[in-house]
Parts: C-alpha cells; sequence; structure tokens
C-alpha cells in the first residue's frame, strides 16, 4: 500500500506553485513596472510639464469608418495635407483618411507583407513598417500615385525576431531630430531609435545608427506597444498599449511620467476602446485614434 504524501509536503508544493504563479503573473503584467510608475509620479513636481492627457475629451467615439471592413492599424498626421494615413494589413492599402474619419483614398500595397504601421516623415514621404519581415519601406506619395510596390521602394531590414507576430508595431518621426522610433510589440517589448533612415537628402551619406533605451524599456509597465506618437513642442513621446488599454507619456529622458486610460467613464468614454492600433496627433494637439476592426476616435482637450 502506497504512503500518502504527508500533509507539510502537499502544502509547500502549493504554497510553491502559488509564487511561481505569482511571478509569471507580475512578469506579464509589468507589476513591478507600473507599482514604481505610481510611486515616482506620485512624488513627482506638480509642475512638471505634461501634455494633460486627463484633461481631453472624446469628441468622435467609436465611428465606423464606412469602406473599410477590418484590419485598420496604426495612424499618422499629415500636416501638409491637413489629413490622417492609416493602412490595413489584410488586402494591404494605404487609406488616407479626413480628420472627421471620412475615406478620402486607398492606395494599393503591393509586396509589402503584413503592413502595420505607416509614418509621415515629410513633404510626400512616409515610411511603411512590414511586421513579420521586420522591414521599414520608404514610399512617395503624390497626388498621381495608384500603387505602391515595395519593390520599388528603398528599405531597411532588421532582424530582431523576425517572422513573429511580435513585430514593429508602431512608427513616430522626430524631424527635428531625424529619429524614426519603432515600437517592437512584445517579446521583448521595445522601442528602437533608428537615425539615418530615410535619408534626409540623397546627398547625405548612408550611414544609420540603430539604438534601444534598456532603462526606458524596463520602465514601460503595459503588456504590448500597438502604436506611437512623438510630439514636436515637448518632445515627449506616447506610447499606445491595447492590451493595457492605456497612453503613457514619456518625457525626453524616457521616462513615464504621465498616462491615461482607454477604459469606459474615462476621457468621457461610453465604452472601452475595444482594440486600439493607432495614434496621431495633429499641429494644435487633437489626438486621433483608430482601433480594430474599423473604428475612429478624436479626443479634444476641454
Amino acid at each position: 500500500m502506497r504512503r500518502l504524501f504527508p500533509a507539510r509536503v502537499v502544502y509547500c508544493a502549493v504554497i510553491l506553485l502559488a509564487v511561481l504563479l505569482l511571478v509569471l503573473a507580475g512578469r506579464e503584467y509589468r507589476v513591478v513596472a507600473r507599482a514604481w510608475f505610481h510611486w515616482d509620479t506620485f512624488w513627482q513636481p506638480q509642475d512638471t510639464h505634461t501634455l494633460g492627457l486627463q484633461d481631453y475629451r472624446v469628441v468622435i467615439e467609436a465611428q465606423v469608418i464606412d469602406g473599410l471592413k477590418d484590419n485598420v492599424s496604426a495612424l499618422s498626421y499629415d500636416p501638409d495635407r491637413k489629413s490622417l494615413f492609416t493602412v490595413t494589413n489584410k488586402d494591404s492599402e494605404l487609406v488616407e483618411l479626413s480628420l472627421d474619419g471620412r475615406i478620402l483614398r486607398r492606395i494599393p500595397l503591393i509586396n509589402f507583407g503584413d503592413a502595420e504601421a505607416v509614418e509621415y516623415i515629410s513633404l510626400g514621404t512616409y515610411v511603411i513598417s512590414d511586421e513579420h519581415q521586420q522591414r521599414l519601406i520608404k514610399v512617395q506619395v503624390d497626388e498621381h500615385t495608384l500603387r505602391l510596390d515595395s519593390a520599388d521602394a528603398e528599405q531597411l531590414s532588421l532582424g530582431i525576431d523576425a517572422g513573429t507576430n511580435n513585430g514593429f508595431e508602431g512608427l513616430a518621426y522626430d524631424r527635428k531630430g531625424q529619429r524614426l522610433f519603432v515600437a517592437k510589440e512584445r517579446k521583448p517589448m521595445r522601442i528602437i531609435e533608428i537615425r539615418g533612415f530615410p535619408n534626409a537628402s540623397v546627398d547625405t551619406p548612408k550611414v544609420v545608427e540603430v539604438a534601444s533605451d534598456q532603462k526606458r524599456d524596463a520602465s514601460l509597465f503595459v503588456r504590448d506597444l500597438s502604436s506611437l506618437q512623438f510630439d514636436a513642442r515637448s518632445g515627449h513621446l506616447l506610447a499606445l498599449s491595447d492590451e493595457s488599454k492605456q497612453v503613457v507619456e514619456l518625457n525626453t529622458e524616457g521616462r513615464p511620467i504621465s498616462n491615461v486610460s482607454l477604459t469606459k467613464g474615462t476621457l468621457g468614454l461610453r465604452k472601452s476602446v475595444p482594440q486600439a492600433e493607432g495614434i496621431a496627433m495633429d499641429d494644435d494637439g487633437t489626438l486621433y485614434m483608430v482601433s480594430e476592426p474599423n473604428l475612429f476616435y478624436v479626443f479634444r482637450k476641454q
């Protein structure tokens, strides 16, 4: 007859399993980073300059983008055209939207793979990311553009966990500093800075610098990154998280200094944003957002 495990052994095993589960949950939900953020912001000076995310209120909520069924991803503001650009990653297209969420035109994307993000660089110049192949593709768009083929475009490939579905999910550009920020969604979650791509001028040498900030990445308390937005006036970076339903503001040192939730009841939202995939800001500070499958949001400061 087999002897039963002593109660003490069973009790220790249960405690060990519970501790292991807590450690795994803490790592997945970034518990330590979140606690440190709340502690740090509690003690930061009252006059700390932030974008005032808590002062925004939704003025267009969950408006369906007529003509797009699903897979809308990313958002970028074009200050020259006074419009927005997004991409779809199924039957890939570059789509121009008005500031109230109407489709202005659609441009098919040929050989772009899993197009996941788009970012305005300069007049008529944009960068589109291919998530799976870790490619950044520079494209030129004007009034006569009918289609875009990646085979005709300047490209930069980075082999950072390529081939997974946790690749380049968001882009932002610092035009003054000529830095392209790239958000890697997760595993590991990071923000990469690229200088030298795309080139500001054909006369400049093609020297590309790729850098990351481990301290900044470790301080991000969200579960994933789905989009980025650079604010030229403050030099701050906004990071959007779909799974955590958060917008986090990072200062010029990469430290989180404020955040806002995208759940029901905050920012005047009647319902939580279901799957936030893109964020953009115009010259007046108005925030625009898209959520899968095809929802459009506008937030303005009171």
